[in-house]
């Protein structure tokens, strides 16, 4: 039914970090700019590869709007701007119009805590509930995995969804 495709981890920034530290520390303005460029054209290189090979293989591809601005907030700025989602999202989003693959961005408010089998609202709240990998659904007794569970939650509501015009196949 569903499937789930994972990137490689995006190292790109933390590979030469200490290389960059340096540089910048040394004042050596060129080598910093160099340095930048090959970290921006390493990223954007790997998101065209992933974007690439996950379009030919999908029909219709789901998104969830996470606001990477907002998580380069937090203390996984790094990462998150790293990964480069934002980036991700558009290359999808052209990719898909291109190829005639269904596109969605879907709210994905409580999709964790959702149960992926009943609907109902039952999983774990707050910051505490973060750390809860697993749990089990209080109405209908399923056990989920966290990111399972949000990922075929998603993946419903992009069946839920249609197509904006103009992207991918609006007969999907």
């Amino acid at each position: 039914m569903f499937q789930r495709h994972r990137a490689q981890q995006a190292r790109f920034y933390r590979d030469l970090e200490a290389k960059l530290g340096r540089a910048q520390r040394n004042n050596r303005k060129r080598q910093v700019k160099s340095i930048h460029a090959k970290i921006a054209n390493r990223r954007k290189d790997s998101l065209h590869k992933f974007s690439r090979a996950f379009v030919d293989r999908a029909r219709r591809i789901t998104v969830g709007d996470v606001s990477a601005s907002a998580m380069a907030k937090t203390w996984m700025a790094k990462s998150v701007l790293d990964a480069g989602w934002s980036m991700l999202r558009g290359m999808l989003r052209y990719k898909c119009d291109h190829a005639g693959v269904g596109y969605a961005e879907v709210n994905e408010a409580n999709t964790t805590r959702t149960c992926s089998s009943c609907g109902c609202l039952s999983g774990p709240t707050g910051l505490a509930g973060l750390s809860i990998r697993r749990w089990t659904c209080s109405d209908c007794g399923a056990e989920h995995d966290r990111d399972q569970n949000a990922a075929q939650n998603i993946a419903r509501l992009g069946c839920e969804t249609p197509c904006p015009s103009g992207h991918g196949s609006p007969g999907f």
